[in-house]
């Protein structure tokens, strides 16, 4: 690869980290070709681009993008990486585990998810839990109409208890 292909490449990932603020890196050196096409098929079936890169190149894309700190994630960049980028901060993490069912690979390296980092094949759990901003938003309006749902609940039963009231002294009365 000539130094014009590597600043090609690196301009590249550079406005990838810089448009996405979800970022995966993980280690599938083990898999055969069969579960790579396999957690490739998953990943993209989920709107998760895959690609394997260079970590030298990678690291130095990282360091080209300006808004984000990933100096926490470059002791990661060692063998084999896969770089998964997605919209949503779980499902990364959720597709791996999905594919660990089935097997003890893909390892995740590191994550960048919302201008945090996680290190570490431990963080899968965490990452996993990381609720989007859909799911953030759903529940927030649930919260916010619980109340109100509360009180109509007991206006209503209340109408039907009065009522009920009124028509047992009326019989009660004729």
């Amino acid at each position: 690869m000539t130094r014009a292909d590597k600043n090609v490449l690196i301009d590249e990932l550079s406005q990838v980290l810089a448009e996405r603020e979800v970022v995966y890196l993980a280690d599938a050196s083990g898999m055969n070709s069969s579960q790579t096409t396999s957690f490739r098929r998953e990943c993209y079936s989920k709107g998760i681009t895959v690609r394997v890169v260079k970590n030298t190149l990678l690291r130095k894309a990282m360091e080209n993008v300006e808004d984000k700190d990933f100096s926490e994630i470059y002791d990661s960049l060692k063998g084999q990486t896969v770089l998964m980028t997605a919209e949503v901060g779980n499902l990364p993490a959720k597709v791996i585990k999905e594919i660990r069912k089935k097997g003890n690979l893909p390892i995740l390296k590191a994550a960048y998810v919302e201008a945090s980092c996680y290190v570490g094949d431990h963080q899968i759990e965490a990452l996993s839990a990381i609720k989007s901003k859909e799911e953030v938003i759903a529940d927030v309006i649930a919260l916010l109409q619980s109340p109100a749902k509360n009180v109509l609940g007991a206006l209503q039963s209340g109408g039907h208890t009065i009522s009920g009231l009124v028509k047992a002294l009326e019989e009660r009365g004729a």
